[in-house]
C-alpha cells in the first residue's frame, strides 16, 4: 500500500486539520471536533448538514460554504460519524431557524443522524432530514437496507442550500426534498477498488481486463462483472438503465452529473460525458445543466458514477445555477 499519510490512526484528524488551514477563507473546523463549518453566519436562516464517513472528499466539508451546506461532520475512513459528532454539526449550523439533515441510506449514517436530531431536539433544536437512495444499481446492498445514497447527494446539497439561503423554512426544504429526490438517480462503475488505509489492500479484486458495475462508495459489490470496454459502450449500458428508471422522453431536461471515484483521470471523465451527451441528443433529451469531475468519491478508486436530475420543476435549474461559495462546487 502506498498513501501519502503518517499514521492511519490520524488521518481524518490531519486531514481536517489541513482543510482547515488550506481554506480559512471560507470554512473552520469547530474547536476540536470533526465539523467543518462556514464562516458566513446566516443567521436566522435553515442550517444545513451532511457529513458520514470520510473518504468520500471533497464530500462533505467540500461543500461548505454560503449558498450549500451550513456544516459537516467526518467520520472514520468508510465509518459514519458517531450520533455526538452529528450533534456537534447540528449545533454549529443552528442560526435560530432550526437545522435540516442530508443523510445519506446508509445504515450507520440513518440511525446515528436520527439519534443526534433526537438529541438536538431535547436541547430545543428543531430539525428534520432526508434520506438520499439516488444509487439504482441494487435495492439492498452492503451497509444498506433500500437503495444507497450516493453521487447525487451532491445535487441535494445544492438545491437545498440555494433554498435555505433564500429564506425557507425547515418545513418546505423537507416538502422540497420529497419531491426532489425521486427526480435523481445514479449508477456507478470500478475499474480497482478502493484501498482502506486500515487494511491495507483493495477492498475486491478484478481481473486486469475486468470492470464492475453498479459499485457503491464504500467498496460494495454491483450488479455484475464484466469485460473491459469502450467507453461509448459502458455509457450506452448506464444511459439505458438510467433512462429506463424514470422512464425518460424526447423533450425532458436533465442536470447531468459526471463523477469520478478518486483515481480517474478527468480526460477519461470527459470522454465518458460525451459519450453520454450524444446519447442524450440522439434521443431528443435536453442537457440543461452538467458537472464533470470528482465530487462524490472513494478513496482512491479507479472508476466513475454517472447521475441524471430530471428538471421536472425548472426552480431545480435556477438552484443549480445559484453561486455557492464552497471549496469544491
Amino acid at each position: 500500500m502506498k498513501k501519502i499519510i503518517n499514521h492511519v490512526d490520524h488521518i481524518v484528524e490531519e486531514m481536517l486539520q489541513g482543510v482547515a488551514h488550506a481554506h480559512n477563507d471560507l470554512v473552520h473546523r469547530v474547536g476540536q471536533t470533526r465539523v467543518i463549518a462556514r464562516n458566513y453566519e446566516g443567521k436566522g436562516k435553515v442550517g444545513i448538514i451532511s457529513g458520514g464517513g470520510s473518504g468520500h472528499e471533497p464530500s462533505h466539508g467540500g461543500f461548505v460554504g454560503q449558498g450549500m451546506l451550513s456544516a459537516a461532520v467526518a467520520g472514520d475512513v468508510f465509518t459514519s460519524p458517531t450520533p455526538d459528532m452529528v450533534l456537534d454539526g447540528i449545533k454549529a449550523a443552528n442560526k435560530g431557524a432550526g437545522v435540516f439533515l442530508v443523510i445519506k441510506n446508509y445504515t450507520g449514517d440513518v440511525l446515528n443522524f436520527e439519534m443526534a436530531k433526537d438529541m438536538a431536539s431535547m436541547e430545543g433544536i428543531d430539525v428534520e432530514y432526508c434520506i438520499t437512495d439516488d444509487d439504482i444499481a441494487v435495492e439492498d446492498s452492503l451497509y444498506t437496507a433500500g437503495r444507497r445514497g450516493v453521487g447525487g447527494t451532491v445535487l441535494v446539497h445544492k438545491i437545498l442550500g440555494a433554498n435555505a439561503e433564500r429564506g425557507a423554512s425547515l418545513r418546505e426544504l423537507k416538502a422540497l426534498s420529497e419531491k426532489l429526490l425521486p427526480e435523481i438517480k445514479t449508477l456507478g462503475l470500478a475499474l480497482h477498488a478502493a484501498t482502506v488505509p486500515a487494511a491495507g489492500k483493495p477492498g475486491f479484486e478484478l481481473k486486469e481486463d475486468e470492470i464492475e458495475f453498479g459499485i457503491g462508495i464504500h467498496n460494495e459489490p454491483g450488479y455484475r462483472k464484466a469485460q473491459l470496454r469502450s467507453s461509448a459502450e459502458m455509457a450506452k449500458e448506464f444511459y439505458d438503465r438510467l433512462k429506463s428508471a424514470y422512464p425518460l422522453k424526447s423533450g425532458d431536461k436533465l442536470a447531468v452529473l459526471v463523477n469520478g471515484m478518486g483515481s480517474t483521470p478527468l480526460m477519461e471523465l470527459y470522454i465518458f460525458a460525451n459519450d453520454v451527451y450524444k446519447l442524450l441528443k440522439a434521443d431528443g433529451i435536453l442537457v440543461e445543466y452538467s458537472k464533470v469531475g470528482n465530487y462524490m468519491t472513494s478513496i482512491d478508486m479507479a472508476g466513475l458514477s454517472l447521475t441524471f436530475l430530471r428538471l421536472s420543476n425548472g426552480q431545480y435549474l435556477k438552484d443549480l445555477r445559484e453561486p455557492a461559495h464552497t471549496i469544491a462546487w
